[in-house]
């Protein structure tokens, strides 16, 4: 224990001393190498050799993306490896020391800069210290914030792969003086920061020469292709499902009852609301010629919008027809409303919401009213016969009975009357009047009535009955008129709601079309 606590002593004892010398040889070597030595010329002892320059380059980070400039911003560590011909020296002579590190400004560097540099002050790059080894082998490690251009294709937005390129190479030396390298098949991404917007697919290098039409030597030059997959979950929860759900209500339009009211208003919310959205994609997007997969589902589910509410004004055009309007055509009841609404699942006018029949009864025919129309002065009140002729019991009798007659006409009440009978009234009439008033003497009626009474009393009651046979008429006939209306109304209105029906189901189908197809470019 004694021994190696002594040992511990010694060797703190002589380790300062032994850093100070191996200090004292680093300024010495330093002396040595660049008392003779310049950076302005390439470190290369024939001026015909060719110094070649090993690139690596380790992506750290995603800063931004900016797709309407279309510049790409990231933060790169870029390592240059070269052999410098005036910086070598025995370790031997300097206390075997190996590797010194020195600011890079004390020596020869590379002008390899970003071909695509999109930065307007090229100051990203940050000046760090380069390491010397004995056989003249210079490392340089440097940070760099880039900005390059990139060409955003947004065709598929936001289910889009983009591909970014950052070409290195220098800008002065062609490939006759200065030679490029690949340390790797690909940039290094294991030190990567995962970005929140993009995932990076690989980013493999590539060396390129070409010709300049400025030059005739080659440059070589090396090309990074970062490959970028644009995570859709923030893009697909803000701008596609809230489409989706707005584009469902369209449909659902159709379905609106016409006498809401409502029915146009939800139609130019809907497109007021998709407005509003396309405005924000197209505020992201770059002015190109390629239109964004999103805006092209926001453009056909706007397109529908409007289609549907220019259908919706023809069908509520349709729905209020008034009485002026001509009965249906043959080809849409037999289409329309037979085998349309069947397939639609549209019951009769007037059937509840839960399909069961109506409670009102339903309107006449056009045939039966012409043919009820066409009869006698014979009529018909609530399916009960009335017919022509009044059973009085004597002149004052009759009288009464015929002025406190009194015909209410309701909506459930259908009248037809019959003339048939009408010539006959003034002969019958005489034979009517019960045995009882024929025990009456003639004498006594004679002196009742005078001279002329009989003839007139009889065309009085001819002339009051006429009367009352006209004012049926008249109303029997008002009413037939009316329910012949009101079946053309109704014949109008079914077939608005017939369509109604074809047309929110058409649409649904197209907007779950729609929507599948955009959906399915997620996966």
């Amino acid at each position: 224990m004694k021994r190696l606590c002594s040992g511990s002593m010694l060797l703190l004892f002589f380790l300062p001393g032994y850093l100070a010398a191996h200090g004292r040889y680093a300024q010495k070597l330093m002396k040595d190498l660049f008392s003779n030595y310049t950076n302005a010329l390439r470190p290369v002892e024939d001026t015909d050799n060719i110094i070649n320059v090993t690139l690596q380059v380790t992506l750290s980070q995603i800063i931004d993306m900016d797709e309407r400039n279309q510049i790409l911003t990231t933060y790169l560590w870029v390592r240059q490896v070269w052999m410098d011909a005036y910086l070598t020296w025995k370790k031997e002579d300097y206390d075997g020391l190996d590797t010194i590190r020195i600011p890079s400004s004390y020596v020869w560097r590379p002008d390899i800069v970003l071909y695509n540099s999109a930065d307007d002050q090229f100051s990203s790059s940050m000046e760090t210290n380069v390491v010397l080894r004995d056989d003249g082998q210079v490392m340089w490690d440097q940070p760099a914030i880039t900005k390059s251009s990139c060409s955003v294709d947004v065709a598929f937005f936001p289910f889009d792969v983009q591909e970014c390129h950052l070409t290195f190479g220098s800008w002065t030396h062609n490939g006759n003086q200065m030679d490029l390298f690949n340390a790797l098949d690909s940039a290094d991404l294991a030190d990567f920061i995962p970005n929140v917007e993009w995932e990076v697919l690989g980013m493999p290098a590539k060396k390129n020469v070409i010709l300049y039409g400025c030059c005739s030597d080659p440059y070589p030059d090396i090309t990074f292709t970062l490959h970028l997959k644009r995570r859709a979950s923030f893009y697909i929860f803000n701008l596609i499902l809230p489409c989706m759900m707005i584009s469902f209500l369209a449909p659902l339009g159709f379905y609106l009852p016409a006498d809401s009211g409502e029915k146009v208003s939800l139609g130019v919310t809907v497109l007021l609301a998709l407005t509003v959205f396309q405005l924000l994609v197209a505020e992201s997007m770059p002015p190109s010629e390629s239109v964004p997969l999103i805006g092209k589902y926001y453009i056909a589910t706007m397109t529908m919008v409007t289609t549907s509410t220019a259908l919706t004004i023809f069908i509520m055009n349709i729905h209020h027809c008034g009485p002026e309007a001509r009965p249906v055509p043959r080809w849409a009841k037999h289409f329309i409303l037979t085998y349309l609404a069947r397939i639609c699942f549209v019951y009769e006018v007037g059937d509840n919401c839960l399909g069961g029949a109506s409670s009102r009864k339903q309107p006449l025919s056009q045939e039966d009213s012409e043919a009820l129309s066409s009869k006698g002065t014979n009529w018909d009140v609530n399916g009960q016969a009335w017919s022509g002729r009044l059973e009085e019991d004597g002149a004052g009798e009759s009288t009464k009975q015929e002025s406190s007659i009194r015909v209410e006409c309701t909506e459930d009440m259908f009248v037809s009357v019959d003339h048939s009978e009408e010539e006959g009234a003034a002969g019958q009439r005489n034979t009517e009047p019960g045995e009882k008033n024929n025990t009456v003497g003639e004498g006594e009626e004679k002196e009742k009535k005078g001279i002329g009474g009989e003839e007139k009393e009889k065309q009085r009651e001819i002339l009051m009955k006429t009367g009352l046979h006209r004012n049926i008429e008249y109303i029997a006939n008002s009413y037939h008129d009316q329910r012949s209306t009101q079946l053309r109304i109704g014949e109008w209105r079914k077939v608005a709601k017939v369509m109604d029906r074809f047309f929110m189901w058409l649409f649904c189908i197209m907007v779950f079309i729609m929507s599948i197809l955009i959906l399915g470019k997620a996966i």
